[in-house]
């Protein structure tokens, strides 16, 4: 029963278009932070505003060509080529199509990274995604 089902599965994932393969990123894409600047000393909140060219932004779940939605990395790397981007406290979705948040972080230093992800999270073919940033909560 177990071989049956797991077959069916894999089969399922094979067929389906949302099965893990990276969406073409469009040529020149880049996404990046407007606000804070790397090296930035804050107060918490922080406002994290983000900036994108070469493509446009579409919410989670809606396919559109040369778009996609903001995913922001907090102190962790980015996840491994053609998978989803986790969601958690490191990784947080913006897939109603947001450019900005305010984030309650701890004092103390911190990394930030912005990656876009297409419709079902999983980062454009190549990774659209900005330089690490550092900064520092008071």
């Amino acid at each position: 029963m177990y071989r049956k089902f797991a077959g069916l599965l894999a089969a399922m994932l094979l067929a389906s278009p949302l099965a893990l393969a990276a969406t073409p990123a469009p040529e020149g894409a880049a996404v990046y932070f407007i606000e804070p600047a790397d090296g930035a000393e804050v107060t918490s909140p922080v406002t994290v505003k983000f900036g994108l060219k070469g493509m446009g932004v579409a919410p989670a779940g809606v396919e559109k060509a040369a778009t996609g939605h903001h995913h922001l990395i907090i102190d962790a790397d980015p996840p491994p080529a053609g998978q989803p981007v986790p969601s958690n406290d490191n990784y947080r979705h913006f897939g109603g199509g947001q450019t900005e948040v305010s984030l309650d972080l701890a004092p103390g230093t911190h990394t930030l990274q912005l990656i876009m992800g297409d419709m079902a999270h999983i980062p454009h073919d190549p990774p659209v995604m900005s330089e690490r940033i550092t900064i520092t909560v008071q």
